[in-house]
């Protein structure tokens, strides 16, 4: 996972959510080689999960759920953006509140 660059792995995600049925829009485009990808997904109900990711051992990405209120959600974004200029954000639309993420995550 380390090798791929994160505009390829952005695209298959947003893919698997079309093709599962759901939504998503790249709300912030970071570096396309290296940068962090946030996923933030919304029910538009008023239930939102942000996803950050983390590393197990030396290789394996994974992720975890850092905040679940939309205010906060917004909150983090901007200040990890006002520090990362690299950063990437998915924003997934999904009912179920499906983060479509293949990776470990982490409670």
């Amino acid at each position: 996972m380390s090798d791929l660059k994160t505009q390829l792995w952005v695209q298959a995600l947003l893919k698997r959510v079309v093709l599962q049925g759901g939504y998503a829009v790249i709300a912030r485009r970071g570096d396309p080689d290296a940068g962090a990808v946030l996923v933030v997904v919304d029910d538009l109900l008023g239930e939102a999960r942000l996803y950050a990711p983390e590393r197990i051992g030396d290789a394996e990405r994974a992720f975890r759920c850092i905040a679940s209120d939309r205010h906060a959600i917004d909150a983090m974004i901007a200040r990890r953006a006002a520090t990362d200029p690299d950063l990437w954000v998915v924003e997934i639309e999904d009912r179920a509140l499906r983060h479509f993420l293949t990776e470990t995550i982490l409670e």
